[in-house]
């Protein structure tokens, strides 16, 4: 099974974030009522390998309808902010 990968990152404030791209290996999304990425953060460098497409390591969203055993099934994400948090905005209620 390949990874998902992130497509799409709004969140510019990010440290993994350079220019609308994710750069971090693998990011976890969701908390127990929330998509939230769990990997966003702040910081004063850049963060990840800038050489890299962020991907999605794991999903704790187990109602969400991309995911099978907490992984994440959708060929792509989108992340981008929902009322000032930073969550997969691919997530679908399954």
């Amino acid at each position: 099974m390949e990874m998902p990968v992130v497509n799409e990152c709004d969140a510019t404030d990010c440290a993994y974030n350079q220019h609308q791209a994710c750069h971090a290996l693998a990011i976890t999304v969701g908390e127990p009522a929330n998509p939230r990425c769990d990997t966003f953060t702040t910081a004063t460098s850049p963060a990840g390998d800038p050489g890299a497409v962020g991907h999605v390591g794991a999903c704790k969203m187990s109602d969400c309808g991309h995911n099978v055993n907490l992984e994440c099934q959708a060929p792509g994400i989108t992340v981008g902010y929902q009322e000032n948090i930073v969550d997969c905005l691919t997530y679908a209620p399954a």
